[in-house]
């Protein structure tokens, strides 16, 4: 294979991983209804500009989930995701407290 080729295949590959993060979870869920109810996958696929493979792990990750679904998720894991983060704030004022104090646990 050719340094050109390869560098073609590898630019391709970039251009798909571009493409993926633009889609928004709406876009995916959408594109999986209309699969669902009859459109080709490569239609679909060549529409969003990803691959089958692209198609198909959303298909995987997304089960039956409704469109306002993607939302709460995303809100829901921000919000663990902050909470997470007050306990471990919580727990390294804890350990200061205790060092302070000098008891031990």
């Amino acid at each position: 294979m050719t340094a050109s080729i390869a560098e073609a295949r590898l630019s391709g590959r970039e251009e798909a991983r571009d493409a993926e993060e633009q889609v928004h979870a709406e876009q995916i869920l959408q594109a999986l209804r209309q699969a669902e109810s009859g459109t080709t996958v490569v239609a679909m696929c060549r529409k969003l500009g990803v691959t089958e493979t692209t198609f198909y792990r959303w298909k995987k990750q997304y089960p039956g989930l409704d469109v306002s679904e993607p939302r709460e998720l995303k809100q829901l894991r921000d919000e663990n995701r902050r909470l997470k983060g007050v306990v471990a704030d919580l727990t390294i004022d804890k350990a200061m407290l205790r060092d302070a104090l000098g008891i031990k646990w």
